[in-house]
């Protein structure tokens, strides 16, 4: 084999895994595209997302406010009831039910006939579901603002806690997902919310972690939601709490892993009954 004969064989080695990201780069554009329009195309989508935490946030102010500020259970209960309605505003947001829809008419099965590469399928509605979580948190965090909630981190602190809010509701996205593929039931996947529940009460949502007793406080030892409640409301009255902040972190890692190979499992399953 002459000199130019062995450049051009490495030249084709190298190019190979390079036109590989590249096509799966250009097959997550093509589904998160497609995804991003049908987020704006669905006002509906968006509406039920901010009653909730609207609902929850404004209730329990004017409920608990006087009475935990007064007992010296919490000093400013809007700070502390603001990073809950975050939560609740972005556990379960998922194109989900985009993709059971697309499962039912089809178009899911023709998109496995396609090169297309697996990831990108899941990784694009992510995507779409990132951008969806990040529109959310911020009509929620201008409530907040509105009735008096400020941040001693300043406005990095406020970017910040979109972003660390906006984490949690994509680590979540994966159990609808998985439900979806498993299923491809629409009202199996309307369901999964409810596996936020025991998340979002089992918790220090109304009182912090040293007033809770019994089993409520061992459960909410254990429970994600805590670390990362901790985590949103040291960014608006502790300041930069690195120890605090990465342990929100991890705690929703752990929670990714879990919910993103359930997805990646359904996924493989749907993909080998094809």
């Amino acid at each position: 084999m002459t000199a130019t004969q062995t450049t051009s064989l490495d030249a084709q080695t190298n190019a190979a895994p390079l036109a590989r990201r590249l096509s799966i780069f250009h097959d997550l554009k093509t589904v998160a595209r497609r995804a991003c329009r049908g987020v704006f195309r669905e006002p509906e989508f968006f509406i039920p997302a901010l009653v909730v935490p609207v609902f929850f946030f404004v209730v329990n102010i004017g409920a608990l406010q006087d009475f935990a500020e007064q007992s010296g259970v919490v000093v400013d209960f809007k700070a502390f009831q603001l990073p809950v309605s975050i939560i609740f505003a972005v556990t379960g947001v998922s194109r989900a039910s985009a993709l059971v829809t697309d499962i039912q008419g089809g178009y899911f099965d023709r998109l496995l006939l396609t090169p297309i590469r697996r990831p990108a399928l899941l990784l694009g509605l992510m995507a779409a579901d990132l951008m969806a979580v990040m529109m959310l948190t911020v009509p929620v965090l201008l409530l907040g603002l509105a009735v008096g909630v400020s941040f001693t981190t300043g406005i990095l602190g406020m970017i910040a806690f979109l972003f660390y809010g906006a984490l949690w509701g994509l680590a979540f996205a994966g159990f609808p997902y998985a439900i979806a593929l498993k299923t491809g039931n629409p009202a199996a996947v309307n369901s999964s919310f409810i596996l936020f529940f025991p998340f979002a009460f089992l918790t220090t949502s109304f009182l912090p972690k040293e007033a809770l007793t019994g089993w409520l406080a061992t459960i909410a030892t254990y429970n994600p939601v805590t670390y990362v409640l901790d985590g949103l409301r040291s960014l608006i009255t502790d300041g930069w709490e690195w120890a605090t902040l990465g342990k929100g972190l991890i705690a929703t890692l752990i929670l990714a892993s879990i919910s993103f190979s359930m997805a990646s499992a359904a996924m493989r399953g749907r993909v080998s009954q094809k």
